[in-house]
């Protein structure tokens, strides 16, 4: 896996640049980039959105979560598949503790059913999106999308 620090430098290297001139041309102190690329530092989220910005990446693909350069993998956007349907079975509750079924997934395609979790999945998403980070999130991915269609 490609470590953040890696794709700094990588990115820097395309462009040319030293990382002093890198530094001036995002407006960060003068060693930053050098401090970066050591791993010595991490950039800040800021600092990280305006590398990404400069390079023309998205932030995945800065931090080395992504080989993709343009597009970022969002679970709300399909980026993860839907977990396929568990048959459960007819009886009410059997008097027995059932075995596994030996089926993969089958306990947690189980879990993923029940409207329990469900609903503590749903008050988690919630409680995300309306934190300061979440709301920051939305923002940037509705100013993406309305680029997008620009």
């Amino acid at each position: 896996m490609v470590t953040m620090a890696q794709r700094i430098a990588e990115l820097r290297g395309e462009r040319g640049l030293s990382a002093p001139a890198l530094s001036a041309a995002l407006g960060f102190p003068r060693t930053a980039i050098d401090k970066f690329e050591s791993g010595r530092q991490t950039p800040t989220q800021d600092q990280q959105s305006r590398m990404a910005t400069y390079f023309g990446v998205t932030l995945a693909y800065l931090r080395g979560e992504s080989g993709d350069r343009t597009e970022t993998e969002d679970w709300m956007a399909g980026g993860i598949p839907d977990p396929e349907p568990v048959p459960m079975p007819r009886a009410a509750r059997p008097s027995k503790p059932a075995k596994p079924s030996g089926e993969p997934g089958a306990v947690f395609g189980a879990l993923v059913q029940s409207q329990k979790f469900q609903d503590t999945l749903h008050q988690a998403v919630l409680d995300v999106l309306r934190s300061p980070e979440g709301q920051e999130i939305l923002s940037r991915m509705i100013r993406l999308e309305l680029d997008k269609r620009k």
